[in-house]
């Protein structure tokens, strides 16, 4: 039997329950996110003693600012961060299509270097990096006015979808007919109008961690059973996204609880930039200026009581209900740099290195104490035979007065032992085993340039020392990156149903995403070089000479086309985006040459055409001059007959004989 559909208050109450279970709310993990942004920082810990050093390590900022110098480069230094592959012969111009357009979408249409930058790193410091990708209707209203319209043009300029009129003044204006001298009225139009332009377009941004929620029981983003993005908005912003609220429905706003919890507090921390205590209370601001807590739910359930739970978007300030409407996916993306299977949070890099950072932070701060203790000793001092002040006052050259020998004593400071910093360099090496970032990585040592070290030797070490690097790397490229990539694919594909036209590589490319296929139909392959790129260059070196050698040559292995291929991608190693300022693809100069072979073929074509006319006009003005000459023969024989019977007819004279 049908279920009763799912009562508002009911939903609210749910979405309230959800929310404070997920992970994320508090929990051990906003815990353990909150250590490692502090770590992150090089706070202090918290057990520092006055009078004793406070010296805090780096580790974990530097391990992990030097891993993403290797992230970034893979992802962000080519042109085509993803490629999609064709399926089958059909599928090859598609294919292409969609990789141009999908990597101009996130590296040109949005801030590409900046979301991979944000992305990764709260991945490697807080275990999961989120991002939000969604299809964002954009509305604009544009100011027009026009003066001196007709009666005709002013119904023709209303009769346009989206038009709304701001101002409008009719007037009466004469004219005198230059024809009759009479004058003429016509009623003309000033008005000032307002345009709706709709303009969609795949939108892109990074979720702090703090601010995403989801249930504890999930695996996945898309497999969950509640997901939650909680985000500060004023009012003013909430009214600007089309929701009709009113001030005293929502109350003065800010959620105290939330504001000021230590995972978001320990962000703002290191140089105290919260604007959470800045002095103004919620009900202190603008009305328009109140900050609330906006609460995108993503929820599944049994809304209209047919028996199956759908998934549904949620957005709530409080208990108040904004909007509730099905919706198709989840549009979170998350990557983790070391997956734990089965669960949604994995570990990140911090977590790895943070107990070394307290490890060496603490033997550090007991060998500057030391230190402290070597230049400035304690001392045994009879009680009432020397004078304090004299001994406290630490200056070269300083008196201090006693008033029997041996009043002061110095006390006896161990020195320091090798061990000490062979314990630093054992927990260095840890730290590298962990996280794969070595001195190699950071650059080359001493010993790396003696002359019984290789090159090839070298480059092993750093390979190996790499190979954790690179498996995040091919983690955040499968997981992350890949399905991002296909969510944008997705997005076009249903959303986008005209043409445009987009500039790549110096050429301008007409793209029409509704004529793509399904996402099925193409694979996406995110690529992940092997090497430096003047081992890149190296290998590409050789090639061209192998492939120069097979042409000279005659093999059949190697055309123009493999070879213009190999000069194209030696330039785009290079660094150069535009190769066809450097080369010209042999397959682009068939179509022109076919081009201009037809139009010599029809340019000889005419000129014989040509000569042919201009026989047939020679050969008709020679007929004409032999019909001419032949009439002129014949005029003169009528002439000279005419003549000769007129001597015929003459009377002969009388009395002649």
């Amino acid at each position: 039997m049908p279920k009763e559909a799912v009562s508002e208050e009911a939903l609210v109450a749910r979405i309230q329950n959800e929310i404070t279970d997920s992970l994320g709310y508090g929990d051990e993990i906003s815990k353990q996110r909150e250590t490692a942004m502090e770590y992150y920082y090089g706070l202090p810990f918290g057990n520092e003693i006055d009078g004793r050093s406070q010296f805090v390590d780096s580790t974990v900022q530097d391990t992990i600012e030097w891993i993403k110098p290797s992230l970034m480069r893979v992802f962000a230094s080519g042109d085509d961060m993803v490629k999609f592959a064709p399926v089958g012969p059909e599928d090859v111009d598609m294919a292409k299509q969609a990789t141009d357009y999908v990597n101009y979408v996130f590296t040109k249409a949005n801030p590409g270097w900046e979301i991979l930058y944000n992305w990764f790193t709260d991945a490697l410091l807080s275990k999961n990096g989120i991002v939000k990708v969604w299809w964002n209707e954009e509305e604009e209203w544009n100011r027009e006015e026009y003066n001196d319209l007709t009666e005709l043009e002013l119904d023709a300029l209303l009769a346009e979808e989206g038009v709304e009129v701001i101002a409008h003044s009719p007037h009466i204006v004469s004219n005198m007919d230059d024809m009759t001298g009479e004058y003429t009225s016509e009623k003309l139009h000033n008005i000032v109008i307002k345009r709706l332009n709709s303009n969609g377009k795949v939108s892109i941004e990074n979720v702090p961690p703090s601010e995403f929620l989801i249930n504890r029981e999930s695996k996945s983003i898309q497999d969950a059973r509640f997901v939650c993005h909680r985000v500060r908005k004023t009012l003013s912003e909430l009214r600007e996204m089309g929701y009709d609220v009113d001030a005293d429905e929502l109350g003065i706003g800010d959620d105290t609880a939330q504001a000021f919890s230590g995972e978001r507090q320990a962000r703002y921390d290191f140089d105290m930039s919260s604007s959470a205590d800045v002095g103004w209370g919620p009900s202190e601001l603008e009305e328009s200026l109140r900050i609330y807590w906006l609460h995108e739910n993503y929820i599944r359930t049994d809304y209209d009581g047919d028996g199956i739970a759908e998934l549904r978007k949620v957005c709530t300030v409080g208990s108040t209900v904004l909007a509730n409407e099905p919706i198709d996916s989840i549009p979170f993306i998350s990557l983790c740099p070391i997956r734990i299977p089965h669960k949604f949070f994995g570990l990140s890099v911090a977590d790895q290195v943070s107990s070394l950072q307290l490890i060496k932070s603490t033997l550090m701060r007991n060998l500057m104490d030391n230190m402290y203790n070597q230049n400035f000793g304690r001392y045994a001092v009879l009680e009432g035979q020397a004078n304090l002040d004299d001994l406290l006052t630490q200056r070269p050259g300083g008196v201090v007065r006693v008033k029997s020998p041996n009043a002061v004593t110095p006390l006896a400071t161990p020195s320091l032992q090798p061990y000490s910093f062979q314990m630093l360099e054992y927990l260095d090496g840890i730290r590298e085993s962990r996280s794969g970032v070595s001195k190699n990585t950071q650059g080359l040592n001493d010993n790396a340039l003696t002359s019984h070290t290789t090159a090839s030797a070298v480059a092993q070490v750093m390979t190996a020392a790499q190979q954790r690097v690179e498996l995040i790397a091919r983690n955040f490229a499968e997981t992350g990156v890949k399905e991002l990539m296909i969510v944008i694919y997705e997005l076009l594909q249903k959303n986008q149903d005209r043409e445009t036209v987009i500039n790549i590589r110096g050429e301008w490319i007409p793209i029409n995403p509704s004529s793509w296929k399904e996402k099925y139909d193409c694979t996406v392959s995110v690529g992940l070089g092997h090497g430096n790129r003047d081992q890149q260059l190296m290998h590409l070196s050789q090639l061209i000479q192998f492939a120069t050698q097979a042409l000279s040559g005659g093999l059949g292995i190697v055309n123009e086309q493999n070879l213009y291929n190999i000069g194209a991608q030696v330039v785009r190693n290079m660094g150069f985006v535009n190769v066809q300022d450097f080369l010209t693809d042999p397959s682009q100069q068939q179509e022109p040459n076919a081009k201009e072979q037809a139009m010599a073929s029809e340019s000889q074509i005419k000129q014989k055409e040509l000569e042919i006319k201009m026989a047939e006009m020679q050969i008709k003005a020679q007929k004409l001059q032999l019909e001419q000459a032949a009439l002129q023969v014949e005029t003169q024989l009528k002439v000279a007959e005419l003549k000769l019977e007129a001597e015929q007819k003459r009377p002969v004279a009388i009395g002649a004989t």
